[in-house]
C-alpha cells in the first residue's frame, strides 16, 4: 500500500486543481440555482397577487355573467308571465245557473253608468266581472254563435275591455272583465258638482282621444277576424271607462253587435233602427237602422266634440220667451265656432266654446285641428267621413304636438322676490 505525503508539491497541485474545479463548478452551479430560486421566489411572490387578481376578475366576470343570465331569465319569465296573463283566455260558455248564482238571482246591485241595459258586477269562476243582459235582435245558430264568440274573445287590445264569455237563454248574457274606473260621461259631467272634473288638464283629454281612436281603429281594421261588417255600434261616452292614474280609456261592449245579431237581418227592421243612442246616431243609421263603420265614425266624432266641450251631445234648454224647450246640439255649436256665425276670430270663439274647467290652458292650434277632424267625422254623407286608420294617425300627431306644448309650459324661473320697503 503506498502512502503519499499530503504536503508534497504534486499532491498540493492536484488538490488545488480539484478545489479550483470544485469552486468553479460550485460557482457555475450555484449562480443559476440562486437565479432560479430568486425567479421562483419572485414568481412565487408575484403569483399570489396575479392569481388573486385573475381569480377575482374571473369570479367577478362569472358572477356578472351569472347575474346577467339570471336577471335576463327572470326578466324573460316575468315578461312571459305578464304576457300570458294579458292574453285573453278561451271563451267561457257559462250556464245560466252560474249567472243566477253570481248575481244573486239578478237581485244584486245593478250598474247604471256603463249601459242602459241591465248589468251586474259580480265574481264568476274566481274573476271579478261585469255581466250585461241583452236581447237577440236576430236569432243566431248555436254553432255560428260559438264561432263568433271564439273569434271575439281572442281579440285583444289595450284600449278594449275583453269579452270573457257568454250565456244563452231567452236573453244573452255577455261577461266582460271588470275594469276599475269611471265612465267618460261621469268624468265629464258630475251632477253633484258641475264645476269639478277629474279631466281638468289637456294632457288627460288628448290621452283619452288617442286611446279611443286606436281602439276603434283596431276594431275596424286590425282584428284579423273574418267577420263581415265588424262594427262596434255602441260608441258613446257612457260606454268608455277611464282608468287612473294615467287616464287611459277603454271601450266597452266590443262584440255585442255581432253576438246579438245587430249587424244582420233586414234593413227595415224597426227593432234595430231604434237601438242607437240619441245624439250619436248618424243620419243613415236613423233611416235604415243598419250599423256600419261609417256610423261608428260618426259616433266617434260626436264623442270627440263632447270631450272638448264637456257638454252632452244633445241638450235641451228652456226658452222663456217662447215657453218651449230649445234643443242644442254639440255638432251645431262646433260648426258655429268654425264657420264664424257670431263674428270675431276663430281662437276667441274656440276659447269660449271649450270646457271652461280646463282653465283656458290648452294648445289652441291642436284643439282647432282636433275639432275640425271631429267635424269631418260627423259629415252628413257617409262617404265624406274619414276612415278610422286615418283618424287615429292624425290624433297621434296631435298627441305628439300636445307633448311638445306641455314640455314648453314650464313655470318661469327668473322671478325674483324683494323684501325691501317700497
Amino acid at each position: 500500500m503506498i502512502f503519499y505525503d499530503s504536503f508534497s508539491p504534486s499532491h498540493i497541485q492536484t488538490r488545488n486543481l480539484v478545489r479550483m474545479c470544485k469552486s468553479k463548478m460550485g460557482v457555475n452551479a450555484s449562480e443559476p440555482t440562486r437565479t432560479r430560486s430568486r425567479r421562483r421566489q419572485n414568481s412565487t411572490k408575484r403569483s399570489p397577487s396575479t392569481s388573486t387578481t385573475d381569480t377575482t376578475t374571473t369570479s367577478s366576470n362569472s358572477n356578472q355573467t351569472a347575474a346577467t343570465s339570471s336577471s335576463s331569465s327572470i326578466a324573460s319569465r316575468t315578461s312571459l308571465a305578464s304576457l300570458r296573463q294579458s292574453l285573453p283566455e278561451n271563451p267561457h260558455i257559462y250556464d245560466v245557473s252560474e249567472i243566477r248564482t253570481a248575481t244573486n238571482n239578478f237581485l244584486a246591485h245593478r250598474l247604471s253608468s256603463s249601459s242602459s241595459k241591465a248589468s251586474w258586477r259580480c265574481t264568476l269562476r274566481g274573476k271579478e266581472v261585469v255581466v250585461f243582459q241583452r236581447k237577440f235582435r236576430r236569432r243566431i245558430a248555436k254553432d255560428e254563435l260559438k264561432d263568433r264568440l271564439s273569434d271575439i274573445c281572442r281579440s285583444h287590445h289595450g284600449s278594449i275591455i275583453n269579452l270573457l264569455g257568454a250565456s244563452v237563454s231567452d236573453h244573452i248574457y255577455l261577461v266582460y272583465e271588470y275594469v276599475n274606473g269611471a265612465s267618460l260621461a261621469d268624468c265629464l259631467r258630475n251632477p253633484k258638482n258641475p264645476n269639478f272634473t277629474v279631466l281638468s288638464n289637456w294632457t288627460s283629454r288628448i290621452q283619452i282621444a288617442t286611446d279611443l281612436a286606436h281602439g276603434l281603429d283596431y276594431i275596424h281594421n286590425k282584428t284579423g277576424l273574418k267577420i263581415e261588417n265588424l262594427v262596434h255600434n255602441h260608441i258613446k261616452s257612457s260606454a268608455v271607462i277611464v282608468t287612473e292614474p294615467d287616464f287611459n280609456a277603454k271601450i266597452c261592449h266590443f262584440g255585442t253587435a255581432q253576438l246579438c245579431g245587430e249587424t244582420d237581418g233586414s234593413r227595415d227592421s224597426r227593432a234595430v233602427r231604434f237601438e242607437g243612442v240619441r245624439g250619436y246616431m248618424s243620419p243613415e243609421f236613423q233611416a235604415s237602422g243598419v250599423a256600419t263603420q261609417e256610423s261608428d265614425v260618426f259616433a266617434f266624432g260626436v264623442m270627440m266634440l263632447e270631450l272638448l266641450s264637456g257638454e252632452e251631445p244633445l241638450k235641451y234648454r228652456y226658452e222663456k220667451s217662447t215657453g218651449d224647450f230649445e234643443r242644442t246640439s254639440v255638432i251645431e255649436t262646433a260648426k258655429a265656432v268654425v264657420d264664424g256665425g257670431d263674428g270675431g276670430d276663430v281662437e276667441g270663439r274656440l276659447r269660449r266654446w271649450m270646457d271652461r274647467r280646463l282653465g283656458d290652458s290648452f294648445p289652441v292650434t291642436v284643439v282647432e285641428k282636433l275639432m275640425r277632424l271631429a267635424l269631418e267625422c260627423v259629415e252628413d254623407e257617409a262617404v265624406n267621413r274619414p276612415e278610422m286608420g286615418r283618424v287615429a294617425g292624425k290624433i297621434s300627431q296631435l298627441y305628439l304636438e300636445s307633448e311638445k306644448w306641455s314640455a314648453n309650459m314650464k313655470r318661469p324661473m327668473d322671478i325674483t322676490v324683494s323684501y325691501a320697503p317700497r
